[in-house]
């Protein structure tokens, strides 16, 4: 079966402003250069995409179409589950499309308040919706816009990872950040939750049982104290653009507010 030419030579279009964009970026990007790169006139590319905002908007296309296909998908599942097939559905898909993630990080409002724009914003309270759950607080609320970052950000400002490394290292994070135990192993119990037949400890064990609880978490053997050049780097990048709050920062790293800090400010 024959292609169809006028299939190709948008494809190719697509191809060329997807090279150009990531080296001189979007907005310093023409249609001319594009047309220049596969010798075609500019009336050409026009012919296909009559603006250059329409070669972004197809560009985040498939992006957009896979996120939609994701949640129509776990809106049909029991809420634990959903929630889930979410976090790991969105990873995958945020490494899938890598490279026009990370070219678009920067570039996405662009999209302007079209179509594409609205489809994004109704993907991303439908994904906070289902991390969240059924009956969510506030702080539940803000914890799964925080995973959806977490689920996000690490596949453009960690270029080197491989795609199975940072698949894992997202993963640990967002579970760390939703304080869930991976799936197949128990939930642990609360240290000043009393054994049954058993009355709940007085106020002041509660205390110490607290305390011992937030040493121990401090302490968890997972968790890095520090972080490697490239991670201080990432962190300084996300910090000096003021998309993230020191909290996120940690959150999407593994590291608690203090290692940033000290990170932050030792430059």
């Amino acid at each position: 079966m024959t292609a169809d030419p006028a299939d190709d030579t948008r494809t190719r279009i697509l191809r060329a402003a997807l090279d150009l964009f990531a080296e001189h970026g979007y907005q310093r990007t023409s249609l001319r250069q594009i047309a220049e790169r596969l010798r075609l006139t500019k009336a050409a590319i026009l012919y296909h995409f009559p603006a250059k905002e329409h070669l972004l908007a197809a560009l985040v296309e498939p992006l957009v179409a896979d996120l939609e296909a994701l949640l129509d998908s776990a809106r049909t599942q029991p809420a634990e589950s959903a929630r889930w097939t979410v976090v790991e559905g969105w990873v995958d898909i945020m490494l899938a499309h890598r490279r026009p993630l990370g070219m678009l990080f920067h570039d996405i409002a662009l999209v302007g308040r079209g179509d594409t724009y609205h489809r994004l914003m109704e993907i991303a309270m439908r994904a906070n919706d289902l991390i969240a759950g059924p009956g969510a607080g506030r702080r539940e609320r803000v914890r799964a816009v925080q995973a959806v970052a977490t689920c996000s950000d690490p596949v453009v400002f960690f270029t080197d990872v491989s795609d199975e490394v940072l698949r894992a290292d997202m993963l640990d994070g967002v579970r760390r950040l939703l304080a869930l135990s991976p799936p197949g192993t128990a939930t642990a119990i609360p240290t000043d939750a009393a054994p049954a037949g058993e009355a709940p400890p007085s106020t002041t064990s509660r205390g110490a049982a607290t305390r011992r609880t937030t040493v121990d978490r401090r302490r968890q053997p997972g968790r890095p104290r520090a972080l490697g050049r490239e991670q201080v780097e990432a962190a300084r990048r996300m910090h000096a653009a003021g998309t993230h709050s020191v909290d996120a920062i940690a959150a999407a790293l593994g590291v608690s507010r203090a290692t940033v800090y000290r990170h932050l400010t030792a430059q």
